[in-house]
Formats: structure tokens, C-alpha cells, sequence
């Protein structure tokens, strides 16, 4: 069965009533889900294992039997791991019902139906008696209830209900504790994500308003994969600092509290980034950690085991604050039962309360943005085109999300400057383009249209040719020889080797010997209902990856012509010039603001001749997963062929690549 779904599309603006499958929802949130992430993660999965052993082996030696409690169970493989260890029954909890049906279906493939029962429940609604979900209390918990920021996904709740209601006084715990890390650090690199900086424009200094420059910013934890964020891009102020530990075998608390470390600062600076990460201890002793510190911190960098599941914390500080060295100072960290938020200041002061946006600005701007829009070098690439076609009589509107190019116009000497995206020379128009008039004009006449383009609601990059939708919708007030800037856009595509990206798509098979297949099954269904055919969008600098071809300029989008009535195409095909294993497609846009002057939305400098690629900070790419990896010689012979459509109607872009030899 079938509905109309209203969605608003992000490259017409307009809003599409589609067809849709009621399956539409579930399909898309399997296919999203990443299980196989977690499932690649060997380091995890045997950390895991060890610690259920143990814990499973010191039970038996009280001559107890084993009762398990496994708390999100997934695919069931903590559990399996625990019977298999020698547990007499397991209860293995899950809520999300595909993935509960998909326990159930592994645990009975493994042959373990007898002393496994699948719950598809919250944890908090289990009953425990003769007629409840469990007979008996658990004497055994396991749980994988982590996200990056630990506590994040209600680890701290659920952990609290199952000491309460669930599992027995004393009981084994695996994980047996978790304790967070943190160091502060001067970083203009992480820094330019939290606060709008001071620019120049033609020898003028432009200032954020105060209200943003003394606002405490987002609250919420930013995470990245660290390991891509090179030492070098900042400077620490202060050792590691072991924060606080949880011991999941006791009762635990998820009440807010707070906990500081005190440390002289090891050199002078400005006081503005905390990075963040935790560990596990699987057992009482410590003897087996499952670590997420990045790959720097260890001797050998490439012994790091990749995870996307779980990765690492930037904290901004509400305030940067200028230390000295020797300088003594206690940084504090306060949670409560679903974040944390660090701040710097004397022990003898009351932790602050968590901090808020009062500005606006960080509740519509991305991190990323804030980047993007703190890049010098970028920000000279559009001053440069602007002052090459900005006259005193111009009359400029300007067409992206939050943008300070028409502050740029008007600092540079434009007659009138309006802005038309919901300030001193700039009038800002509360309405869409399409809804510009002549009496918002004044009656005068558009002579230069200009955009990043950057819009909030894109997702993939060319969710941004609604710039191009804008620009025909505007058409009738444009002067005949209008300057449009930027002139067009070209997407660009290149076949790539990833590192580590193709985990979240690879099926898994077997686990540490057990069988998910199920699960894969799952995945596929889910993926071949619509997203394999589908790019997505990822932040291809945290992704390390080999261009296996060239890049390859695929489509180009002509602005200063009105969107066409016909669809686009273009096809082709690119050789393999190296050699490795090809996992998919990255695609992104590329700008041309006048003849000279090109700004690139993925890499930012041409690949290496070994293939390594530089992407921008700043957006994100599109990534087209291939059903199976081929394996490239790097002779020639095979290629990959591409066939793009541009729909003007649904401003969307089809795609299709095939991999074949000659």
C-alpha cells in the first residue's frame, strides 16, 4: 500500500507531494543504521568476548549458574558470545523490532533458541517473576548502550533501572567500567567551528555582532573522527585528565554531577577546546580495555582500530580564555543523564549550568558553517569575484542561508544590497525569492545576483543548484545583462579505494565465528528498496581515501541561463589508472564564480600521484556505494562507466556506474 507524503525538496524549494511505499520510513532507517560497523569492529567484538569469558567463568566459580542480562543485544552476538562461553540463559533486550526480529532469526541459525529469548522491549518496561519477561534477576550484565559521547544514548537510565529492578546485588558487569578522558586545548583550526572571527574586506575590519561573540554557543557534543584532526592543529594546554569513571557492577546514578581536574598549564595560550574520548575496562582488573583514544596517541598510529560507531569529543569552552604557563586551572566537566559540557574555572565556583544559544546564530549555523564561514582563503576567493563586477549604481540581491556576501557587496561600494533569504547597508528580506517584487526593488532593477551557494536545508551537493531555481524565479527583474555570481557549476566525480568508509556498507557473514547473515539479508532488502541506487552524503576529509581514476568533471550548470524544461544528461566512462580495490563514487560541486576564480566544494587540491585526496572542511560529498568492490589493476583496461540525469522538475540528480573490463 501507498500514500502522499508532503516533502520539502531542497533544490526546487518547492513542496513535492510523493507516492510513497508505507514501508518507506522502515526501509530507510535499516538501510541507515550502520549495524555493520559495530559488527567489523573486531577490536571491539574480542574485547567484548574476553570480558564476557571472564566474568561469565568468575560466576561459575561461586558455584552460581548463570542468568545474562544483555541490554540492546542487536543482533543477539553479545549473547551468543555469553552461551557459548558457558551461561546457563540469556535475556537479550532489544527495542527496535527489525532489528529484535533480526536477533531472533541469528539465534536460531546458531542453534542457540533454547537458552537465548529475544525481549522487544525498553529495558525499563522488562518484568522480572514467574509470569514476567525474566523468571529470575540476572547475575551477569552486558551491555553495548555507548555512543560517542558515552552516555548519550541513555546509558546512565537504563544502567540505574537494571541495578534497581533487574540484576542482582554484586552482579558481573561487561563492560565493568568506563572512564572519560579530556584535554585542553588551543586550537584555531576546531575554534573557527564555534565562533564567527573577524575579517577584513578591502582594508575594513568587519566584527561579529556582540550578542554572538559573547554568546556560550551549542551545547550539544560535536563528534568527529579525531584521528584526521593532526596534531599539529593545535596545542595542548595541559595533560590527558582522567575526568570521571562509572562502575556499571554497582548501583549507578544518572543525577547530574560534576567532577574537575586541576593541572599548571604546560604552555601559554588561549584556553578555547576540549577533546574527549573514554574508555572500557571489560574486567574487575583492567586487564582488558577497549580503547577509543585516536590513532596519535598510539606508538604506531596505523595499529588503531577504525570505529564509526563510536569516535571522539570536541567540547568549545562558552568563553576562550587567555593562561599562562605554570598558570594553575581545573577544568570541569558536569553531566546529566544524557550529556556532558566542560568549562574551565577555579574549584571554589559552582559548576555552570549547561550552556545555550542566546544568539540564534548556533541554532541555524552548523559547526561546519561557522568554518566555512571563518576561511580566509575562501572568503577572498569571493571578495576577489565581487570586486571584479560590483559598480557604485549595482543593485545586488543576494540568495543563500546566512550569508555575509552581501555585507561583502555592500562594504565594497554596491548602490543598494538586499538580502533574500530570511545591518547596516543591507536590507534584509524576511521572504523566498520567488516572492521578490518590483516594489521591493523599488522599482530599480537586479544587476548583479549573488550566492555562495549555501543553503541549510542541502543535503547532498547538489541540493545547492536551488540557487539556479532562485535565479529563473527571479528572472523578470534581472537587468538584460545581469552579472550572475557564481556563473555555473560543475559536478565532478572521481572512483575511489576507502580506507575504512566501506565497513559501514560491507555485509559482515560470519562475526567471531558466529553467523549474522540474517542481519545482512536485512540490510540488503533495505538498501536495494531505494538507497543503493542512492548517493549519500559523508564528510569525505574524516574518511581517508585513494582516487583509483581521475577526477573527472561530469556536468556542468549553466546559471546564467534559466533552469531548462528538458532534462540533462551525460555519460561516459573513466579508466582505472591505479591500483587497488574500488569501492564506490565520490561526487561534488565546483563553482565558477567569474573566469578566473573556481571554488570547490570537495577536493581542494589536485590528487597525488599515489591518490591521495585533500577535501574540503567545509561540505560535505556525495559517496555512491558499489553493491561489491572490483578490484582495479591500474592498467587502463577496466573503467567505470557513469550515466547522469538531471530532472528540472524535481531538481534531482539519477546516476547509474557500472565497473567493467575491456
Amino acid at each position: 500500500m501507498k500514500t502522499f507524503c508532503g516533502r520539502a525538496n531542497p533544490a526546487t524549494g518547492a513542496l513535492d507531494w510523493v507516492e510513497e511505499s508505507e514501508e518507506y520510513d522502515y526501509h530507510q532507517e535499516i538501510a541507515r543504521s550502520c549495524y555493520a560497523d559495530m559488527l567489523h569492529d573486531h577490536d571491539r567484538n574480542e574485547k567484548y568476548y574476553q570480558g564476557i569469558r571472564a566474568a561469565v567463568s568468575r560466576v561459575k566459580a561461586r558455584g552460581e549458574k548463570v542468568i545474562v542480562l544483555d541490554i540492546g543485544t542487536g543482533t543477539g552476538l553479545l549473547s551468543m558470545m555469553a552461551v557459548t562461553a558457558g551461561a546457563d540463559y540469556c535475556y537479550a533486550v532489544e527495542v527496535f523490532k527489525p532489528m529484535a526480529d533480526a536477533a531472533f532469526r541469528i539465534v536460531k541459525k546458531n542453534g542457540f533458541s533454547d537458552k537465548i529469548k529475544i525481549i522487544n522491549k525498553h529495558s525499563t518496561e522488562v518484568t522480572v517473576g514467574l509470569d514476567g519477561d525474566m523468571q529470575t534477576r540476572a547475575n551477569v550484565l552486558v551491555t553495548e548502550l555507548f555512543d560517542t559521547e558515552l552516555i548519550g544514548e541513555g546509558a546512565l537510565p537504563s544502567y540505574e533501572h537494571a541495578h534497581l529492578n533487574l540484576v542482582q546485588a554484586g552482579c558481573e558487569a561487561v563492560p565493568h567500567r568506563a572512564t572519560v578522558y579530556a584535554q585542553l586545548v588551543e586550537s584555531e583550526q576546531l575554534w573557527s567551528w564555534a565562533q564567527l572571527q573577524p575579517m577584513e574586506v578591502d582594508g575594513h575590519k568587519l566584527l561579529p555582532p556582540p550578542a554572538v561573540s559573547h554568546c556560550a554557543g551549542a551545547h550539544s557534543v560535536c563528534d568527529i573522527q579525531l584521528s584526521q584532526v593532526p596534531p599539529h592543529r593545535f596545542t595542548p594546554l595541559g595533560p590527558l585528565c582522567t575526568m570521571f569513571s562509572v562502575d556499571f557492577s554497582k548501583p549507578v546514578s544518572s543525577a547530574p554531577q560534576s567532577h574537575s581536574s586541576s593541572f599548571p598549564a604546560q604552555s601559554s595560550g588561549r584556553a578555547q577546546v576540549v577533546l574527549s574520548w573514554w574508555d572500557i575496562d571489560m574486567d574487575p582488573s583492567g586487564s582488558i580495555v577497549c580503547s577509543m583514544a585516536p590513532s596519535w596517541t598510539y606508538p604506531d598510529p596505523q595499529s588503531a582500530p577504525w570505529r564509526d560507531h563510536w569516535m571522539q569529543s570536541v567540547y568549545f569552552l562558552p568563553v576562550e580564555r587567555r593562561v599562562a604557563e605554570g598558570e594553575e586551572l581545573s577544568l570541569t566537566v558536569s553531566h546529566d543523564d544524557y550529556s556532558l559540557w566542560y568549562s574551565l574555572q577555579p574549584d571554589s565556583e559552582a559548576p555552570p549550568c549547561r550552556p545555550c544559544c542566546v544568539c540564534q546564530a548556533h541554532l541555524v549555523w552548523t559547526r561546519t558553517r561557522f568554518g566555512e564561514l571563518n576561511d580566509r582563503q575562501r572568503t577572498q576567493s569571493y571578495v576577489r569575484a565581487l570586486r571584479s563586477v560590483i559598480k557604485p549604481d549595482s543593485v545586488c540581491v543576494g540568495v543563500s542561508d546566512g550569508s555575509l556576501l552581501p555585507i561583502f557587496a555592500h562594504m565594497l561600494g554596491a548602490k543598494k544590497v538586499l538580502n533574500a533569504n530570511s545591518m547596516r547597508g543591507v536590507q534584509i528580506l524576511g521572504i523566498r525569492p520567488d516572492q521578490l517584487s518590483s516594489t521591493d526593488l523599488a522599482g530599480e532593477q537586479i544587476s548583479v545576483l549573488i550566492g555562495e551557494p549555501y543553503f541549510s536545508t542541502s543535503l547532498l551537493p547538489w541540493h545547492s543548484l536551488y540557487f539556479w531555481y532562485c535565479r529563473t524565479a527571479l528572472v523578470r527583474l534581472l537587468t538584460p545583462n545581469a552579472t550572475i555570481l557564481p556563473c555555473s557549476a560543475t559536478l565532478c566525480m572521481v572512483a575511489v579505494e576507502f580506507q575504512d568508509l566501506w565497513r559501514i556498507r560491507a555485509p559482515c557473514g560470519t562475526c567471531e565465528g558466529f553467523d549474522v547473515g540474517p542481519m545482512d539479508e536485512m540490510v540488503q532488502q533495505s538498501l536495494d528498496f531505494r538507497e543503493s541506487h542512492e548517493a549519500e552524503p559523508q564528510p569525505l576529509w574524516e574518511y581517508p581515501c585513494r582516487a583509483l581514476t581521475q577526477p573527472r568533471a561530469v556536468m556542468t550548470f549553466d546559471f546564467l541561463q534559466c533552469v531548462p524544461e528538458q532534462p540533462i544528461r551525460c555519460q561516459g566512462s573513466l579508466p582505472f589508472t591505479r591500483r587497488g580495490r574500488c569501492h564506490g563514487v565520490a561526487l561534488w560541486m565546483e563553482y565558477q564564480l567569474n573566469d578566473d576564480i573556481k571554488v570547490s566544494m570537495g577536493l581542494t587540491r589536485p590528487v597525488s600521484e599515489e591518490g591521495a585526496c585533500e577535501w574540503s572542511l567545509h561540505r560535505k560529498q556525495g559517496v555512491y556505494f558499489f553493491r561489491s568492490p572490483w578490484e582495479s589493476s591500474g592498467d587502463g583496461r577496466a573503467s567505470v562507466s557513469y550515466s547522469f540525469t538531471f530532472e528540472p522538475s524535481i531538481g534531482d540528480i539519477k546516476m547509474d556506474f557500472t565497473v567493467a573490463s575491456q
